[in-house]
């Protein structure tokens, strides 16, 4: 079986992974994690509450270790470890080796996964971490498939390959940009997306030290702005490969809908490609659905040098062709993210194969168009029966939907 493996930046993200399709998550808890920002979103109550979720839901945990650390950090890394092996996640995500003899001897019952941040590109590196210990090798981004076909019939350890998400510029994301920058260390977890911002360029005349500027238009460039990952549309080929044991989604700092649209995408095409039922314009619409740079297919099809698309050079995000207006925790009340008003049909998103309950009542109605389903409200009352005309984000009133829906259900438009 072929794992999707999802983000989960908190617990609810990792709550809405689950319920729509991911068979693990991963996930941080502390400072040793390369997305310090979400590793704080967790503490160790929250954390065994998402693993137990997701252990409920027959779903895995992972958990990750995956900074490179400083000798001053390592008593505490140390105690980290102890607190993992008495959490029990299903993996631990390691980046460097020292850290895994250290997980070897502190968190011995837990499986170990090579980050993808160790760079492994051949299957010499692949049989060096599995003699250490390895279960798992997650791929470095610049590998192609070939290789890693290569990898799989001279090593036998599991291979997991990033199939979406944010790509970094720098080479297997060894960036120090942001340090010089902001004094924010990229490879201990707290990256400022340097990379992200638009800069000016000039020449320099060292005689008189005059400046020209040599700017393409007058907002600057994003020069180091990678495209993000999309590789939606080669599911097929990659199980045909027979090599990759998981497909991952990267995006821990990403929105909830982000997370709920590309889990449920990855893990239709997942289910297609292996039901000979394949359709990469579907996917391809969805994911066209959120906030990206733009995409590009990588490395994993195309050696790099045979592209020249990789860069955004224009913007640092990219609006996405649906909004999202609602989401509902528990399928009977909305919060709104963006507007709600009456008379307005909002399209509804919900993990695959669920049933939605068409209705038509004094609240609103539900009905199908094109093989989609919309909700119409025709009051917008709150918890406590008050009225409104509309609702904004931000606003903690909470919209009874005419009908209860499934958990973790969006409303986009």
């Amino acid at each position: 079986m072929i794992e999707i493996v999802a983000p989960a930046g908190n617990l609810k993200k990792l709550k809405i992974a689950v319920n729509y399709g991911a068979n693990a998550v991963y996930a941080g808890l502390s400072q040793f994690s390369l997305r310090s920002r979400s590793a704080k979103e967790f503490n160790e109550e929250s954390f065994l509450e998402g693993i137990n979720y997701a252990h409920s839901k027959n779903v895995k945990v992972y958990a990750t270790v995956n900074g490179f650390h400083t000798s001053a950090q390592l008593d505490g890394l140390k105690r980290h470890l102890k607190t993992l092996e008495r959490l029990k996640p299903d993996a631990l995500i390691i980046a460097s080796v020292g850290a895994m003899k250290l997980a070897k001897e502190f968190a011995p019952n837990i499986p170990i996964h090579v980050s993808t941040q160790a760079n492994v590109l051949n299957y010499a590196d692949a049989q060096v971490y599995k003699e250490l210990g390895a279960k798992r090798v997650v791929l470095a981004r610049e590998l192609s498939l070939k290789d890693a076909c290569d990898i799989a019939n001279n090593c036998d350890v599991e291979l997991e390959a990033f199939v979406h998400g944010s790509m970094c510029f720098a080479y297997s994301g060894r960036c120090l940009i942001s340090a010089v920058q902001s004094g924010r260390r990229s490879n201990l977890g707290s990256c400022a997306n340097d990379c992200r911002f638009p800069y000016e360029l000039y020449a320099k005349n060292p005689e008189n030290n005059a400046l020209f500027r040599i700017e393409e238009n007058e907002s600057g460039t994003h020069i180091f702005n990678s495209k993000d990952l999309n590789l939606a549309k080669y599911i097929d080929k990659i199980v045909q490969s027979k090599a990759i044991s998981a497909l991952k989604i990267e995006g821990r700092t990403k929105s909830e809908y982000y997370v709920a649209c590309a889990v449920r995408t990855y893990a239709k095409a997942l289910k297609d490609a292996l039901n000979n039922t394949f359709n990469p314009s579907e996917y391809e619409a969805e994911l066209n659905t959120l906030k990206s740079r733009g995409f590009t297919d990588g490395y994993l099809i195309n050696r790099p040098y045979e592209k020249d698309d990789t860069q955004n050079h224009i913007t640092s995000i990219m609006q996405g062709t649906m909004q999202v207006q609602a989401i509902s925790e528990d399928g009977e009340f909305f919060a709104s993210k963006g507007i709600l008003r009456v008379n307005e049909s909002y399209e509804i998103f919900a993990p695959n194969d669920i049933l939605i309950p068409q209705c038509d009542n004094e609240i609103g109605k539900i009905f199908c168009k094109d093989g989609k389903y919309f909700l119409e409200f025709k009051k917008l009352i709150n918890e406590k029966n008050k009225e409104f005309n509309e609702l904004h984000s931000g606003n903690i009133n909470l919209c009874k939907s005419p009908v209860k829906l499934c958990e973790f259900v969006f409303l986009r438009s």
